[in-house]
């Protein structure tokens, strides 16, 4: 219902509606109805105990802002928009009244957008890759026949024989100009070097941007990037590399355009030392992902076909694979991908080919950091290599999910669980007291006792979670009595609770934050016994004849 204004979430357990006992939907006439019952309920003048009276203070003071809120046209499109922290937002005074819902999302907008320029030099975007390669061919092709051992042992020699480790941030400048600082250090069988890059990018207009770029190793570059039409755009860049050599310039040209709402394709140019024209189609739908290349150039060409299904899971899970054939050679990949945590993906990728030989490709990405550990197994195309390239990380990945991972975030989510639990004690025990004020008012108030008037009784109440599976059993049911508060809430010999949280109903409390929680309701109605479980945010309407309790049972 409500946008944060921050990126991180914050709890509010008050509901407006669920406070009020209405509907999202209700009227003006059923707000009024509403908040005067609960006037007359809380009203300070009737309580005469100074304990009684401060609490019903705090009770009917939470019930007038809830309905001065809601009964307000442009405060309550506010509120259903972005909840109450976009009451909060500075600004809305000098907004005009009676605006329609999309023209007050316009105005929270372009509010947010003047938040965010002053808050615009306090943000960075960092970004880095650390690459580890790994020379393991001893582990297989020492038993190829031409294999000579060296002397000294008998153990397979596996050792790091390249490392590459880049980083960038990213610092705002002005509100169209970025300034990005990246850096790189690369090493190969002993010999290695660096670069530093230095990116300044500005916004011409929303439908183009520009760039200029130069780095150590005495490269400048300048891109433009614009819109030509509606779903197509281009892409030019320049450069110019200074040398001992003398001056190598180098300039590329790229043209993409929407084919379909799910096709993208591309026309790539580059004219210097690696010359070349590039074609590309790429389809990507909500559970495929295919790519289809052809590259003609001076040094190299080739035709590169991959497919990739996207399994509709929680995990996220992907599997790809491709085929590339040119001058180089012929390589064949196929991998899988699968989120192991909220902010972390892994994958591995088994790569073979004519003449590379067979590497098994690992990558780790957390957030925007990635950590990638290409294992070079054999310089041939032997099929115990590709054998063990497969299962191995397969089934490496299982034990560790099994034995590491679940346990881990299950001890987590209860740890998680634990300490949200202890940071909102304090909320808890001010929800319980307000809770337990208003059952004492409501049992104080005798125009209220309509438990001992025939029709609907409400005979027992229970509100929290229940552990109705028998393989739980040691698991502790947390629940609380709102047998008052709901048998409060009948008239007419009728109870309706809105689709909300009960959390927010007057007389009720969260017993055990984070959990899933239901109402369990034994009622009798002319007579006859029923009982219902309902969940927590699932609308309740009764009597009803489905709830009757059979005489047999």
């Amino acid at each position: 219902m409500a946008a944060s204004l921050d990126d991180d979430l914050e709890l509010d357990n008050q509901d407006y509606y669920s406070l009020l006992n209405v509907r999202k939907e209700a009227t003006q006439d059923e707000l009024k109805a509403s908040y005067r019952r609960l006037c007359m309920l809380y009203h300070p003048d009737k309580h005469r105990d100074p304990e009684l009276k401060q609490q019903a203070e705090q009770l009917f003071n939470q019930v007038h802002q809830a309905y001065e809120v809601l009964s307000d046209p442009q405060s309550r499109a506010i509120y259903d928009i972005f909840g109450k922290k976009g009451l909060e937002v500075e600004g809305w005074e000098v907004v005009e009244r009676k605006r329609t819902p999309a023209e007050i999302r316009e105005e929270y907008e372009r509010l947010q957008r003047d938040r965010d320029e002053r808050r615009l030099q306090q943000r960075t975007n960092p970004k880095g890759t650390i690459s580890v390669g790994v020379d393991a061919t001893d582990l297989f092709d020492r038993y190829d026949e031409d294999f000579e051992e060296m002397p000294g042992g008998g153990l397979p020699h596996v050792e790091i024989n390249k490392m590459h480790i880049s980083q960038s941030i990213e610092a705002p400048l002005t509100n169209k100009d970025t300034a990005v600082l990246s850096g790189s250090l690369s090493t190969h069988n002993g010999t290695g070097g660096g670069n530093i890059n230095v990116v300044v990018r500005r916004v011409t207009s929303a439908k183009g941007w520009g760039e200029v770029r130069s780095h150590a190793s005495a490269w400048k570059h300048a891109r433009t990037v614009e819109y030509i039409l509606k779903g197509c755009f281009l892409t030019a860049q320049c450069g110019v590399q200074f040398s001992p050599r003398g001056m190598r310039p180098s300039c590329s040209l790229m043209t993409a355009r929407h084919l379909d709402h799910n096709t993208m394709g591309y026309l790539q140019w580059r004219w210097g030392p690696n010359s070349a024209m590039t074609t590309s189609l790429v389809r990507d739908t909500k559970t495929t992902h295919c790519t289809l290349a052809l590259q003609l150039g001076v040094l190299n060409s080739y035709l590169m076909m991959s497919y990739q299904y996207k399994f509709q899971d929680e995990d996220q899970t992907k599997v790809k694979g491709s085929l590339k054939t040119g001058w180089f050679g012929t390589v064949v990949e196929y991998g899988a991908e699968r989120k192991i945590s909220r902010h972390s993906v892994l994958s591995a990728t088994v790569s073979m080919g004519i003449p590379q030989g067979v590497t098994l490709k690992i990558r780790l990405s957390r957030a925007s950091q990635t950590y990638l550990f290409p294992i070079h197994l054999t310089d041939q195309l032997l099929p115990s290599a590709v054998f063990y390239a497969t299962v191995g990380p397969l089934l490496l990945y299982v034990a560790v999910h099994r034995l590491i991972v679940i346990p881990y975030t299950r001890a987590q989510k209860r740890e998680d669980l634990e300490l949200q639990r202890i940071s909102s004690a304090t909320d808890i025990a001010k929800k319980k007291q307000e809770a337990e004020s208003a059952v004492s008012m409501r049992l104080y108030n005798p125009h209220h006792r309509v438990f001992l008037l025939p029709g609907l009784i409400i005979l027992n109440a229970w509100y929290g979670k229940f552990v109705t599976d028998t393989s739980q059993k040691q698991e502790r049911a947390q629940v609380i009595d709102v047998t008052v508060p709901l048998q409060c809430m009948v008239k007419d010999s009728k109870l309706c609770l809105t689709e909300a949280s009960k959390v927010g109903l007057p007389g009720f409390y969260d017993p055990c934050v984070g959990e899933e929680k239901s109402l369990k309701l034994l009622y009798q109605f002319r007579g006859v016994l029923h009982q219902v479980l309902s969940a927590d945010c699932e609308a309740l309407r009764i009597p009803k004849q489905s709830h009757r309790i059979d005489a047999e049972s």
